[in-house]
Formats: C-alpha cells, sequence, structure tokens
C-alpha cells in the first residue's frame, strides 16, 4: 500500500449500517486494514439463528445489541481507532443522526429494502461516496459474486428493486454494489415475519432467507476491500 495511502487510510471516517452477516465481515476488514475512524449502526441483538453466519455472533455474545459487541471487537483489533456505536434503526426518522457528522464514506449492509433505499438516496444525493451490498441469501456459487456500479448489475432481484425505488429520485448510478448474478428461486411478494426475533421491528416484516457464512462472508470482505482502495487512493481492483 506505501506510507502515504496507508496515512491516508488512517484518518478515514466510515459509517456502516448493518451489522449481520456481510456488515460484520465489512467492520472486520476496516478495523484489520487500519482505518482511522468508525461508526457502527445497527438496531438488532444478537439470536441464536446468526450464528451460522454472522461473525458477531458466539454462545458468549447472544442477546447482547449487534453493535455494542462490534464496538468492543473492533476495539481489541484495533485500539487506535475510534470507534461508536449506534443502537438505532436506520430510516427517514434517524438518518441525520447517522450521517453526521458528514463521513468520507457509507457502507450498506441493511437487509431490508425501505430502509436500504432510504439510507442510499440520503448519502447519494448529500455526495458521500457509498458501498452497497445487494442480495446474498440463497447463493452458493462465489464464482458468481462480481462488484459493480448499481447501473450495471444483473441477475440480483434486490438490486432490480432498488434500482426502481432509486429511479424516482433521479438517482441510476454512483453507488458501488457487490452482488450475485447467481439464479435464485425466490420472490419478494412477501415478506415472512421471524417470530424468533426478540426485538420488536419497527420496519416492515423482512423476508427470512437462508445464507451461507461463506458467501456473505465473501460480500462483505469484498465491500471492506474496495473501500480500502478508494479511501487509501489506490487503483481499483479488476
Amino acid at each position: 500500500m506505501g506510507s502515504e495511502s496507508f496515512q491516508r487510510l488512517q484518518s478515514r471516517y466510515v459509517v456502516v449500517v448493518g451489522l449481520g452477516a456481510v456488515g460484520g465481515y465489512v467492520i472486520e476488514g476496516l478495523a484489520r486494514s487500519g482505518i482511522g475512524r468508525l461508526r457502527l449502526v445497527d438496531f438488532d441483538v444478537i439470536t441464536r439463528s446468526n450464528i451460522n453466519r454472522q461473525i458477531l455472533a458466539l454462545e458468549s455474545t447472544l442477546d447482547r445489541p449487534k453493535c455494542e459487541v462490534a464496538v468492543e471487537r473492533m476495539r481489541l483489533i484495533n485500539p487506535a481507532c475510534r470507534v461508536e456505536g449506534l443502537q438505532i434503526f436506520s430510516d427517514e426518522r434517524t438518518i441525520n443522526a447517522v450521517l453526521d457528522p458528514r463521513p468520507d464514506m457509507v457502507i450498506d449492509a441493511i437487509d431490508s429494502l425501505g430502509p436500504k433505499v432510504q439510507l442510499l438516496r440520503a448519502s447519494h444525493q448529500l455526495g458521500i461516496p457509498t458501498l452497497s451490498s445487494m442480495g446474498a441469501a440463497l447463493r452458493t456459487d462465489p464464482g458468481k459474486i462480481a462488484f459493480a456500479d448499481l447501473g450495471q448489475t444483473r441477475g440480483c432481484p434486490l438490486a432490480r428493486r432498488v434500482r426502481q425505488r432509486l429511479r424516482k429520485y433521479g438517482i441510476e448510478q454512483g453507488i458501488g454494489c457487490v452482488y450475485s448474478s447467481e439464479p435464485v428461486d425466490f420472490s419478494y411478494g412477501g415478506p415472512e415475519t421471524d417470530d424468533s426475533a426478540p426485538v420488536q421491528w419497527r420496519g416492515c416484516p423482512r423476508n427470512v432467507l437462508g445464507s451461507l457464512p461463506t458467501l456473505t462472508g465473501i460480500f462483505g470482505l469484498t465491500l471492506a476491500n474496495q473501500a480500502i482502495l478508494q479511501l487509501a487512493q489506490l487503483p481499483a481492483a479488476g
């Protein structure tokens, strides 16, 4: 990387929203790379059903807020990193708190469509460099994972719906995404309710879809890698 690029990375401030299967690996990569400041946002708590795929989920962390566990882990990994956690539900009512002060980058790892679109719209309109995770659930082929601008993604039902909603606000491109072109057999027609969740979500019920830890991990580390390259002003991968 070189000392100059590394110094840039040490001075950067990143907001990561969503600390689940993808977001946990995002922050793991950023903390271990030497990022200077992190704000970690998630309203949820860790449940037993998270253990199969979430790096923050352990027997010892069950029933604890994800952002609290994440802050502790990041400080253990990189004590020099300034880390704060916000245990809030990211939506139109809280978006100003999430993005103030203005970060150098926003990384979206939200798995609910409405809050995801609200965050992407706000960060894009503010001119904040933004990276986003599209659908990792139900995929099994790591060779189908790619990184591209949102407007160039193909074969991902979630990306298509995000594009459709953002288009209403005149947003066609400018958001980098990790996604999979692997065909999946499901519909976003009617979200199910996860009755095992101990926290009452304030948003709409979400689809409950299975995920492999390997695929979600690749999604998260791909986003972290792209963030590192951009923040350190290094040539883009690929």
